[in-house]
């Protein structure tokens, strides 16, 4: 029988199966993280791309029938029977763990966070890589997971695109060539092949570095978990004593009776309600002096029903809440924001100093409600604009503080064009608008405008109640986006806010900290500049840090933008804030004649930069470029020193 006629896979050996996994684990183990979603991060990535792999062995002993849909050409395949069927359940697993959880479908296993392994104390992940692994790395995360598939197996198992199909649609991919399509357009949009970038150790999550977690907050967590479990065997003692004085309730009252306190904050009659006019005479203007707006707010049955289930949420009540904020009920009469109809919602949003809470009903009486929390306290008048009251599909509506005199929406990829008006209702709400949350690949960004009689601020959608204010500028004195060149350098950092969603974020600041004349480049084209993208969280702690190079975009099309490269990012680190205004950075940049070099800048503050290991260089000054003769293979380490001795590293 020839090549090209049809052959049908023979059982496999559960042996077989397992023997290819031991002799190809760290391979198999780097499809499953490159296939993984970005967004569960770099240290559970690692974790679940090694419980994916463990766990794809047959269940059962003797042979198991591959299961391949139908009947493929002998040869397409030249791997290992027991590597190909291995690879096939380390892919379906990958890619169903991508998959969006559903309220009314139990959960694949793959999209649980792993039992085993299990790491306590450390934050593991792969180590850094160069510009171009970087700039990857990005492009791979617009991608689908099934786009990211096709492109691991094309450029990381050399298979052709036949074969590409036929593997994509054994993992359960609806359209491979769909798949197949967005992976091309990787290379197109680089220009060069990234397909032997996938070997290097940036996409390796076998050779680890380790970082410790937050060590106060883990703390502070075994503090609580000891006082919990002191607290747990008091109450078993009591409740096991004998007498009618601690019966099955104890001295507990009946769930909100006899309790003025909480009798009040449920009922709609406590609802406290702010005069229209309160924010024009208070020393404050904040949540705290909005009045309470909508059609509904006389609604006392919806308020009720409102109160009732955030005090007790039940089983069929979608809940969720920002990073840091308790999730309990109040503690006392809330504050009532706005009571109205939002599309096809009743909406209610209350506040209650230390929260806003939203809560929102079908208007059509079918089961189910949502129940979102979200930290404000500490918010001003610019943090205090506007508050996310409904979504539809792709597109939010915003209900804006009473001072707000004016909204607009203003696309950031699109820096040259003017402000796009934005209309309103008599209660603050605005039109929807086109959320930036939604799509999947970052083509334009609308972000909210408002303008309040005092500044024109900058808010943005990043998944969460409250919008994040974005400024330009150093630390110490961050300014709203209102000039060209501000919106120039945000035009190509939008892109990279996907990072920062769902962090309870309170404000992103993006400072140019240097600019730098690359060696071999045409001066018309500009210099290099150096950002530091910050975003600080409500809650104060948890906040991230990007630090990432703009080349000069000579070759940009009309309108359009060349994103930066993340070349270094930290969370919970003070650099690039108003405690520590430092920072240093560098990357792995290839001239147009083809020449590589290892350059590098720092803050106003640095003095001096060297570079060691694999490519050596020093430099009087916050710049540095050293030309490399190829690219480097060993690694490279860059610091440097600050005007009064101290030294700088790089960020971490």
């Amino acid at each position: 029988m020839s090549t090209q006629e049809l052959a049908t896979p023979a059982p496999l050996d559960v042996e077989q199966a397992e023997a290819a996994l031991v002799e190809h684990y760290p391979r198999l183990v780097r499809i499953a993280y490159l296939v993984l979603p970005p967004s569960l991060g770099r240290n559970r990535r690692v974790l679940t791309a090694h419980a994916l792999v463990q766990r794809s062995l047959p269940r059962r002993r003797g042979p198991v029938d591959p299961a391949m849909p139908g009947q493929r050409r002998a040869g397409d395949d030249a791997v290992d029977p027991g590597y190909a069927y291995v690879r096939g359940q380390v892919l379906r697993q990958a890619l169903e763990a991508g998959l969006p959880l559903r309220r009314r479908a139990w959960p694949k296993r793959a999209q649980l966070p792993p039992l085993l392994p299990q790491v306590w104390g450390l934050r593991l992940f792969p180590r850094s890589g160069g510009a171009d692994e970087l700039a990857l790395d990005q492009r791979l995360s617009t991608l689908s997971g099934a786009g990211r598939a096709a492109y691991v197996l094309r450029g990381l198992e050399r298979q052709g695109d036949a074969e590409v199909r036929r593997v994509l649609a054994a993992a359960g991919v609806e359209d491979p060539g769909a798949a197949l399509a967005e992976a091309g357009g990787v290379d197109a949009a680089r220009g060069t092949s990234g397909a032997g970038l996938l070997e290097s150790a940036e996409f390796d999550p076998c050779s680890l570095q380790a970082r410790p977690t937050d060590l106060m907050r883990r703390r502070q967590h075994t503090r609580a978990a000891l006082a919990a479990l002191a607290a747990a065997v008091v109450c078993g003692t009591l409740l096991g004593l004998p007498g009618d004085g601690w019966g099955p309730d104890g001295a507990a009252a009946p769930p909100y009776a006899r309790n003025p306190v909480s009798e009040a904050a449920l009922d709609p009659a406590h609802v406290r309600r702010v005069a229209p006019a309160l924010w024009q005479r208070s020393a404050r203007t904040d949540f705290s002096v909005w009045p309470a707006r909508g059609g509904l707010t006389g609604d006392t049955a919806l308020l009720r029903r409102a109160l009732a289930v955030w005090a007790r949420p039940g089983p069929t009540v979608q809940a969720s809440a920002a990073p840091g904020t308790p999730p309990g009920p109040p503690m006392g009469p809330p504050q009532l924001l706005f009571a109205g109809e939002v599309d096809q919602a009743r909406v209610v949003l209350f506040h209650d100093g230390l929260r806003v809470v939203r809560y929102a009903e079908p208007k059509d009486g079918t089961a189910g409600a949502a129940l979102d929390f979200v930290r404000t306290d500490g918010a001003d008048t610019a943090s205090a604009g506007a508050l996310v009251v409904g979504r539809t599909n792709a597109n939010v509506r915003y209900l804006t503080a009473p001072w707000v005199r004016g909204v607009a929406v203003r696309d950031l990829l699109r820096p040259s064009e003017a402000a796009r008006p934005l209309e309103r209702d008599a209660h603050g709400v605005t039109e929807p608008m086109l959320s930036p949350v939604a799509p999947s690949q970052c083509r334009t960004w609308d972000a909210l405008e408002v303008r309040d009689g005092v500044a024109t601020r900058l808010l943005t959608d990043l998944g969460e109640l409250t919008p994040a204010r974005l400024t330009s500028g150093p630390p110490s004195a961050p300014a709203d986006v209102t000039d060209d060149a501000a919106r120039a350098e945000w035009a190509r950092t939008a892109c990279l806010l996907p990072v920062v969603r769902s962090h309870g974020v309170r404000s992103v600041n993006s400072w140019r900290f240097a600019e730098q004349d690359l060696p071999g480049t045409d001066a018309a084209a500009g210099p290099a500049r150096w950002l530091c993208t910050r975003a600080e969280t409500w809650r104060g702690t948890g906040g991230k840090v990007l630090a990432h190079f703009q080349a000069p975009a000579a070759a940009a099309k009309p309108g359009a933008v060349a994103a930066g490269s993340v070349v270094a990012q930290a969370d919970d680190s003070p650099a690039c804030g108003a405690r520590e205004p430092h920072v240093l950075a560098g990357a792995l940049w290839k001239s147009p004649a083809g020449q590589w070099y290892m350059v590098a800048a720092g803050s106003p503050q640095v003095a001096s930069v060297e570079v060691t290991g694999a490519v050596r260089g020093h430099e009087e000054g916050r710049r540095i470029a050293v030309p490399v003769e190829g690219k480097p293979a060993g690694q490279v380490e860059l610091g440097g020193r600050l005007e009064d001795g101290s030294e700088i590293g790089v960020l971490r």
